[in-house]
């Protein structure tokens, strides 16, 4: 290495540098082995840069780390979350219902037994994915070889796009990932050669690429809880219950007693005018405890997973990814505007749609792998 140099052995498939303009040569090293350079001084905190492209505007801002000129270590340190992103951090957690019982109000027996589940650190989207984004990616695919079954519909741009089967879902998560510089996940051989763009299969997933992706039922269902423990819905301010204020679902009338707004029997009226869909803008309603929103109510979330609702007797504890396929249906979670009360709660797995299925009442967030640079300094 060179005198006075640092580099980092990063997991990210991206290009990094550190800004100065002294004197002492720093070395940051991509995933790739693609050099980026510039200058430092020991003992100056610099302002390390983020890219997935050499191009001059694709430079981002990350964190800044202090260089010592006396001592050689490593140094890791954690990367913002991508843009429209927030960590959702390690750590066990009881995934299934809070009761850990099947009562006919509460619930559904595939929400059973309860179990402790690991779960790695990764990244989600805060909103669920509007119709302006949707639009947005599919622009990018003119010329890119990608091809879709759905349209793709919302009810306004800030909406949640509706109405796109899995299999589309998967393909943009590949898209959005080729536009942003990122490695895709979803692949239609188990070798990982071909990029998945076209027809309705069931992709195989590289899960080390560092692309959007679907998350899996046991990531959706910590990131829903917030990081709180034996709740029904995505809040602890609440005492378990649910209302108008704090999501867009159908209160049916009297059906729960966790329901406030069940004596309505009706949509939501903020949102139940004109046409169907009844969906309210993405971030409407107060987030969760990570920071997320519409993790109850809106639009249900398609995950990764094949549904079997005799699963949870069988999950692995550590980062399970659902049960081997091919079976006939893929995960929802989370809830619709046309959902009622008990499809809001963060365990519900009712039985689910074929993954060809277009309703207006499925959408999507995606979830990326989460990344920790170590940096390296050796002042020789």
């Amino acid at each position: 290495m060179l005198a006075g140099s640092m580099a980092t052995f990063a997991d990210e498939p991206a290009f990094w540098r550190v800004l100065s303009s002294e004197t002492t040569v720093i070395t940051v090293v991509s995933l790739d082995g693609t050099l980026a350079w510039s200058n430092s001084v020991p003992g100056q905190a610099e302002q390390v840069q983020r890219a997935t492209s050499l191009l001059p505007d694709k430079w981002q801002d990350y964190v800044k780390v202090a260089v010592t000129a006396t001592t050689t270590s490593v140094r890791a340190f954690d990367l913002s979350p991508p843009p429209g992103m927030v960590l959702i951090p390690a750590g066990m957690f009881v995934m299934g219902n809070a009761t850990n019982e099947f009562p006919a109000s509460e619930g559904y027996s595939a929400e059973l037994p309860q179990h402790m589940v690991y779960v790695s650190a990764f990244y989600m989207d805060i909103y669920e994915v509007t119709k302006a984004l949707w639009d947005e990616v599919k622009a990018y695919n003119g010329g890119n070889g990608y091809g879709y079954w759905n349209i793709g519909d919302g009810k306004a741009p800030n909406h949640p796009v509706h109405s796109v089967n899995w299999f589309d879902m998967a393909k943009w998560c590949n898209a959005r990932s080729e536009r942003d510089g990122l490695t895709p996940v979803y692949y239609t051989d188990a070798g990982f050669t071909t990029v998945y763009k076209t027809g309705e299969i069931a992709p195989f997933a590289d899960w080390s690429a560092g692309g959007y992706r679907l998350p899996t039922e046991a990531e959706w269902e910590k990131a829903a809880r917030g990081g709180a423990a034996d709740t029904r819905f995505p809040w602890t301010d609440y005492t378990n219950k649910i209302s108008w204020a704090k999501a867009n679902y159908y209160g049916l009338s009297n059906n729960y007693s966790f329901d406030l707004d069940g004596g309505s029997g009706a949509y939501h009226p903020t949102f139940a005018t004109g046409d169907y869909p009844y969906t309210s803008p993405v971030g409407y309603f107060d987030p969760n405890g990570y920071g997320l929103y519409d993790m109850a109510g809106n639009v249900w979330e398609w995950c990764w997973d094949w549904y079997d609702s005799s699963y949870y007797a069988s999950s692995p504890a550590n980062d399970p990814r659902g049960p081997a396929g091919p079976l006939s249906y893929r995960v929802r979670r989370g809830g619709s505007w046309y959902s009622f009360a008990t499809g809001a709660r963060v365990t519900s797995r009712p039985l689910v749609f074929f993954p060809d299925a277009d309703e207006p009442v499925i959408g999507f967030r995606c979830a990326r792998k989460y990344y920790r640079t170590r940096i390296f300094y050796s002042p020789n």
